[in-house]
């Protein structure tokens, strides 16, 4: 094992990171480009986003922490979205949902790079009720539903050929109707109680503005350091 590990390192570029930096001059945010809640804001960001035609908009790193504490984040896509929480889909028996039983604190990042932008959402998570994962379920293609059958994510596979064998399987079985919702299946609406706004501004003064939710329902709002 060391001999490989050893033979493995001398391959290594290490490439030197730390030069690497771009100041960021695009735009800024201002006091008064804020709303009075932050989801018309998110809004606002994610059609500029669509109107960029950059590739997954709805892109958003979800990060869950397992019963140690040891935090975990992915890629996943945002559905669906409201004034109050944000909606996404998964498998029931993956790793970030077997945490989300446990502790439904949730962090959701939309990491915007190109716009120099970022928006974290900070909140809780709750599973979504049978009927609205049905009617999700069955307006994605056939094949992604397909594929939530061949795969246990998370699970541990030997090869790939595995999931493709699988895949196979399942577009037999299903060959002559309705592809049926998996049991294992299904998705989580976050309730959100704050938000931070990240625009990158020049010298590295970031412009940061976070949303609060009070107990009454209004939302305060605050400039933080960069």
């Amino acid at each position: 094992m060391d001999t490989i590990f050893l033979a493995i390192s001398k391959e290594l570029l290490m490439i030197d990171v730390g030069p690497l930096r771009r100041s960021y001059t695009m735009n800024g945010l201002d006091e008064k480009d804020l709303t009075e809640t932050p989801i018309p804001l998110f809004e606002r960001w994610l059609k500029d986003m669509l109107d960029s035609k950059l590739y997954d908009p709805n892109g958003v790193v979800v990060s869950t922490v397992d019963p140690t504490g040891q935090p975990y984040s992915r890629m996943v896509l945002l559905k669906n979205y409201d004034e109050k929480s944000l909606v996404f889909f998964t498998n029931l028996g993956s790793r970030k949902a077997q945490h989300l039983e446990q502790n439904n604190k949730i962090c959701m990042l939309f990491p915007w790079y190109y716009l120099e932008r970022q928006v974290m959402f900070v909140g809780t998570a709750q599973k979504l009720s049978l009927p609205e994962v049905l009617k999700y379920f069955h307006s994605r293609p056939r094949d992604s539903q397909l594929g939530a059958w061949a795969s246990h994510q998370s699970s541990r596979i030997s090869a790939r050929s595995i999931l493709e064998s699988k895949f196979a399987q399942m577009k037999e079985k299903f060959k002559n109707g309705e592809v049926p919702l998996p049991s294992f299946w299904g998705g989580y609406r976050v309730f959100f109680h704050q938000v931070e706004f990240w625009q990158g501004r020049e010298n590295r003064l970031h412009d940061r503005f976070i949303y609060d939710l009070q107990e009454d329902g209004t939302w305060t709002t605050h400039r933080l350091a960069p």
